[in-house]
């Protein structure tokens, strides 16, 4: 390609309050080939606080590689670009690929030439391969999702969860909740015909009356971006919380949500997104690289931030 654009290199990365990537042993660097470049980003809007490029920078380290994590979004001048020139922006530069987060895990599967099992089935991508010559996507939101529920919440009821959000987040959040075992996936999105598409696909049931589902519920589950720091708020009612309910919640910053204090001061068993965050990395760090990332070393780096 000969467009500007895409020969145009991406800023260095903006996070300067990262914690010190681990340092790889001589033996480390041996097993796993020391040296090797592995350049990613992350794409989205609103990310610079994002704790997903020191995950993979400091896992990248330890297992001896030259790794890269670039943050792309689009909030930022540099990046003020369409989509479709992001993309091919990060492919013409060699990019191993690209984790892509709100709201563009929709929108870029008409970038991509093939897609995962996963990501077919979730109907949403956020995490993208170069290789080859061609661009694959795949979902780990779904795997990293029902692992954090399952390590979490082990002994959460299950029989009714209540989904808050029907955007790509919302469909992996579905899938996942039926992969761990919950009977009846209600889904709830101001989109009436997205929560349809995603209760259909799971064989679960749309709702328009949020009192009534979450009387019915056992869990409640919010995987739209309410609760952000860039958009605070909740995405329910917190009077419609009570004790017997367990509350989760896909955001990760600030780690404490508005729903999750709400949800903490009457009484509701908790899971923040940190659990989501790491273990989605977990697996994309392994696609990036095609080595296996240690998550418990991956999770260290997540908590050396300063709880916000």
């Amino acid at each position: 390609m000969t467009d500007a654009r895409f020969q145009a290199p991406f800023p260095a990365p903006l996070l300067a309050q990262a914690p010190r990537a681990a340092q790889a042993s001589p033996e480390t660097a041996m097993r796993s080939g020391a040296g090797r470049v592995v350049r990613v980003g992350l794409l989205g809007r609103g990310i610079q606080l994002s704790r997903t490029p020191a995950m993979h920078r400091a896992e990248g380290a330890a297992l001896g590689l030259d790794y890269s994590y670039d943050l792309i979004d689009p909030d930022q001048p540099a990046h003020d670009l369409p989509l479709a020139d992001l993309v091919a922006r990060a492919e013409a530069q060699g990019f191993a690929g690209l984790n892509v987060t709100y709201p563009f895990k929709r929108d870029v599967m008409a970038l991509l030439d093939e897609m995962s099992p996963a990501a077919q089935k979730v109907g949403a991508v956020n995490t993208v391969v170069f290789h080859d010559g061609k661009r694959r996507g795949h979902n780990t939101d779904f795997w990293g999702f029902a692992e954090s529920l399952r390590r979490g919440l082990p002994d959460a009821a299950l029989s009714s969860v209540l989904l808050l959000g029907a955007g790509g987040a919302g469909g992996a959040v579905a899938h996942a909740l039926r992969d761990v075992g919950v009977a009846q996936v209600q889904v709830f999105d101001q989109n009436i015909q997205a929560a349809q598409a995603i209760a259909d696909a799971v064989g679960g049931i749309a709702v328009t009356d949020l009192a009534a589902a979450a009387q019915a519920a056992d869990g409640i589950v919010n995987a739209t971006p309410m609760g952000m720091a860039k958009l605070p708020g909740t995405a329910i009612d917190p009077a419609l919380l009570e004790p017997r309910h367990w509350v989760a919640d896909i955001v990760y910053f600030p780690r404490e949500t508005e729903l999750l204090a709400q949800a903490r001061q009457r009484g509701c068993r908790v899971l923040d997104g940190s659990g989501m965050a790491v273990f989605q990395a977990v697996r994309a760090f392994e696609l990036f690289s095609g080595l296996a990332p240690d998550p418990d070393r991956m999770r260290a780096t997540f908590e050396a931030f300063a709880d916000t």
